[in-house]
């Protein structure tokens, strides 16, 4: 993978939730935020894809199996854009006003999904989200790890994504772990089969320190 310098906003605090399906992104997400508000912070909890006009027409199309089959590069392109309407529209002006903005899924989710998953060149793609997202970076990535064969249990509907082969998930998976592995100053991995509440105060106690 190419050496992107990467960017850190110098005010507020950006903070992504990645992982594989099942892994408990949104209801880490949300548990972070409330713990936050109550200390005082204004938070901004958001997502990808969707958290836009724009980005919802983009879900909508990459999530509903009725899209049926797109081309590899289209559905990367896609993501690529909500992308850039979030970075625009929701991330940035939260940032410069100091706030603190919690992702769920954000730059890795790219390059594991579409990079591993699909098995685009890693290099390209990682081009292609970086530009789109002025290559900002999140203060802290916190990476829950599952198993893919627990996670997928946990839904009883699938959609696009979550109806791909496990082999799919399982290299999605390592990649997750191979970018935490990379850059492990801001990454927090944690095991998604822990209590919840075990979770959600390991991963306060990094974000206050980060906050302090």
């Amino acid at each position: 993978m190419r050496d992107f310098p990467g960017f850190y906003s110098e005010s507020g605090l950006f903070v992504c939730f990645e992982g594989g399906e099942g892994a408990g992104k949104s209801t880490q997400a949300r548990r972070l935020g409330d713990r936050l508000r109550e200390d005082g912070h204004v938070v901004v909890l958001t997502r990808e894809p969707g958290d836009t006009p724009v980005g919802a027409e983009m879900r909508r199309i990459v999530l509903d199996p009725a899209t049926g089959e797109l081309a590899d590069r289209t559905e990367a392109l896609l993501y690529a854009a909500d992308k850039a309407e979030h970075i625009h529209a929701v991330v940035r002006p939260a940032l410069e006003r100091g706030e603190v903005v919690i992702t769920d899924r954000y730059v890795d989710s790219t390059l594991a999904y579409q990079g591993a998953g699909r098995a685009l060149d890693v290099d390209e793609l990682e081009w292609v989200a970086r530009w789109a997202t002025e290559d900002l970076r999140p203060h802290l990535t916190v990476l829950l790890d599952l198993e893919p064969s627990t996670g997928l249990t946990r839904f009883e509907e699938r959609d696009r994504i979550e109806g791909e082969s496990l082999e799919f998930h399982q290299r999605v998976r390592e990649a997750f772990l191979g970018l935490a592995a990379a850059d492990p100053d801001h990454y927090l991995v944690l095991d998604a089969r822990d209590d919840v509440e075990k979770i959600a105060i390991a991963v306060l106690d990094r974000v206050r320190g980060l906050l302090s």
